[in-house]
């Protein structure tokens, strides 16, 4: 089979295009043709050494081994099963969950062995994948490219607001809104929880498709009164903030916060270490959140919602499988509103 390998830590040239054999699903697993595999930071973090780059480079403590395949948003048909798996299931158009752990129900995405695939496991880069049947799920809707873009990034949007616990009518600020999980972060609080969204962004051009998805008010990061402008759209302080940038803008969401508000954070594409005053949390009585992912209840949940039309898939180009090294270099740049997809 055609398939993407990270050969070690480094730029895009670490990407290889290779012919290797057809994995054999063990007697538990499910063998998948792979038909759609968005993208997501997570990928090219782990290549380039951004989770580090010995031990501890990845989700488990020895971190990422190489050679291996990347990509974790991946949807495609079973095309053979494992020994202890129903037959039933050929032929099935199938979304994987992202990962695999021994957790119990509700802390999976927290347990120690959590292990993702792409990183731990051989992923969607490729024409074929191997993984755990029950971690399958039905696609929830009949594209594969358009049920590929909510795996991870759909899940991580998705746990957010729900532990925030986000009640209709309260305002929520949406930072770097145009991205895989805060495109879904805006879809999600507004038709889903009925929360008000006010999206950040950069370039404003952007601003009738993030109305459409579910945002009040599109405001842009470089305004250089930024907060001033949450402040004045909302008519005072916010509920709560869902971030993906990190420190660029984690000044501007502690102001704009009410007493008594949450912060929710995800990502640090703005920067992974800032300077915090800790009186600004106590005296305002700040409850702060970070997580990625989610747990499997979350994710039908999800799909439930994906397959009732309450979320739209966003997607903003697609490559062919060998085309990656290209695809993560597009996905890095600014300005996009979506997912970008591979298809093998």
């Amino acid at each position: 089979m055609k398939a993407v390998r990270v050969t070690g830590y480094g730029d895009v040239d670490k990407l290889e295009v290779v012919d290797i054999p057809v994995p054999e699903p063990k007697a538990d697993e499910v063998l998948v043709n792979v038909k759609a595999c968005a993208i997501n930071n997570t990928e090219i973090w782990m290549r380039e050494g951004a989770y580090g780059s010995g031990t501890k480079s990845g989700w488990r403590p020895e971190g990422v081994q190489f050679l291996r395949i990347p990509g974790s948003d991946i949807t495609g048909q079973v095309v053979k099963v494992g020994s202890s798996v129903p037959q039933s299931m050929v032929g099935r158009d199938v979304v994987l969950f992202p990962f695999a752990s021994s957790g119990e129900s509700g802390f999976e995405h927290i347990s120690e062995d959590m292990s993702f695939i792409g990183s731990e496991y051989d992923g969607g880069y490729a024409e074929y994948v191997v993984w755990p049947a029950e971690l399958c799920f039905d696609m929830p809707l009949p594209g594969y490219p358009e049920s590929a873009v909510f795996s991870v990034s759909g899940l991580t949007a998705w746990h957010m607001v729900n532990q925030l616990q986000v009640q209709a009518g309260e305002t929520v600020v949406v930072t770097g809104a145009n991205g895989g999980v805060s495109s879904l972060n805006v879809q999600i609080a507004s038709k889903v929880f009925g929360a008000k969204v006010i999206a950040v962004i950069g370039d404003l051009a952007g601003e009738e498709k993030l109305k459409e998805l579910g945002a009040a008010h599109v405001v842009s990061y470089h305004s250089e009164c930024l907060a001033e402008d949450i402040l004045n759209v909302n008519g005072g302080p916010v509920d709560s903030v869902l971030d993906v940038v990190g420190d660029a803008l984690f000044d501007t969401s502690l102001r704009v916060l009410k007493k008594g508000g949450k912060f929710f954070i995800s990502g640090s594409a703005g920067g992974q270490q800032t300077n915090l005053d800790f009186r600004t949390l106590y005296l305002k009585h700040i409850t702060m959140y970070g997580s990625v992912l989610g747990t499997r209840a979350e994710f039908k949940e999800m799909l439930g919602a994906i397959s009732e039309g309450k979320l739209v898939p966003v997607i903003d180009k697609t490559f062919l499988l060998e085309q990656a090294k290209e695809a993560q270099v597009y996905f890095k740049e600014k300005g996009k509103l979506g997912k970008i997809v591979l298809l093998p």
